[in-house]
């Protein structure tokens, strides 16, 4: 009899494991339909440093961690006064440089004058060479009749000649002039570059001055300082750190074989720890092409199963501005995702939504 008994007692142990086994395989997934998925996770959001451009000491920070900003607000200010000589001192060059383009087109003018001269002079001398030229053919002819002496001749001859050369000494004269002229007008080109220079300088040095106010580039949260004021930082060197409350997102898990199943645009719909009874619809924007939780094996399609991927469901920027005094980073909850766009939300989690 007490054999009988004990192999009762088996037999319903064995009922009581295999049943148990069939509810934990229909359950384990928080008793949800098959086409709806769900995961842990906490609210995360798109992270922004405010940081300065070029070196410098911070003048004043304008906000105080977790203040509201909006976009291009302005959130703190650099020291300038070594910018602002700098500016000066660009000033400065500027003038020098519009003056030199003054003088060097002055330069231009006289060259173009000492070129004219040349010429003319070259005419003259190109006249007299011409009339010794023709006296001296005269003088040819009349010595073939000895009508005049030789003397004459020889000197009529040494006239044309001394005409000649005074002809190419003032080609010579024509052709330093011109290349006078074009070495003011390079001259002139290279004041005007200089002009150019030193307004780029300028420019350089305002956008320098603009940047030395550090701005919102969103609406977001201040989340904390980085630095104070009367600090040194370097270019680059972060200020303040805010959080983009445009781009609010969960971040959670899903197994193989149901990340394979979430469509990009899924509907999905959040529960906060914080706040159960509030219902936030959000939408999936992201899947990992890449496992995060990868076992060392994947050789059986058991080990398969276990590789993890993540989703990231994106709460409407619309809505978050409704909600915005609301909205605080890494409050966790669960994240339940459509796996199929037709099937029906469950009971606790089909209630109001947050519009």
């Amino acid at each position: 009899m007490p054999a009988k008994k004990n192999w009762l007692f088996i037999a319903l142990f064995a009922v009581l494991v295999v049943g148990g086994y069939y509810a934990w395989q229909r359950f384990s997934n928080g008793g949800l339909p098959d086409n709806i998925a769900s995961g842990n996770g906490r609210i995360e959001a798109t992270e922004i440093d405010i940081s300065t451009k070029t070196a410098g000491r911070i003048q004043d920070i304008l906000v105080n961690e977790g203040d509201f900003v909006e976009a291009g607000q302005m959130l703190a200010r650099m020291d300038t006064e070594q910018l602002e000589a700098r500016r000066r001192q660009a000033e400065a060059q500027l003038r020098r440089a519009v003056i030199g383009v003054d003088t060097a087109n002055s330069l231009v003018k006289q060259r173009e004058a000492e070129h004219a001269a040349a010429v003319a002079v070259v005419a003259q001398r190109e006249a007299e060479a011409d009339a010794a030229q023709t006296k001296l053919t005269r003088s040819e002819q009349l010595r073939k009749s000895n009508t005049i002496s030789q003397q004459i001749l020889d000197d009529d001859r040494a006239a044309a000649q001394g005409a000649k050369a005074a002809v190419a000494a003032a080609q010579a004269q024509l052709a330093a002039a011109e290349a006078a002229i074009t070495s003011s007008k390079a001259q002139v080109v290279d004041a005007e570059a200089a002009v150019d220079a030193a307004r780029a300088e300028i420019e350089s040095i305002d956008a320098d001055i603009t940047d030395s106010v550090l701005k919102s580039p969103r609406e977001g949260r201040v989340q904390y300082k980085v630095a104070q004021p009367g600090e040194v930082l370097a270019a680059g060197g972060r200020v303040l750190n805010i959080v983009d409350l445009s781009d609010v997102y969960m971040t959670f898990f899903l197994p193989t074989d149901q990340a394979g199943r979430v469509p990009m645009g899924a509907e999905v719909r959040l529960v906060l720890d914080a706040a159960p009874k509030y219902i936030i619809p959000a939408n999936v924007t992201f899947v990992a092409d890449v496992a995060q939780f990868t076992p060392k094996t994947v050789e059986t399609q058991e080990e398969r199963t276990k590789l993890m991927f993540r989703i990231k469901a994106r709460i409407p920027p619309e809505l978050l501005r409704k909600y915005v005094q609301f909205v605080k980073t890494g409050l966790p909850g669960m994240a339940y995702v459509q796996l199929d766009p037709k099937a029906e939300w469950p009971t606790h989690i089909s209630g109001p939504v947050l519009q």
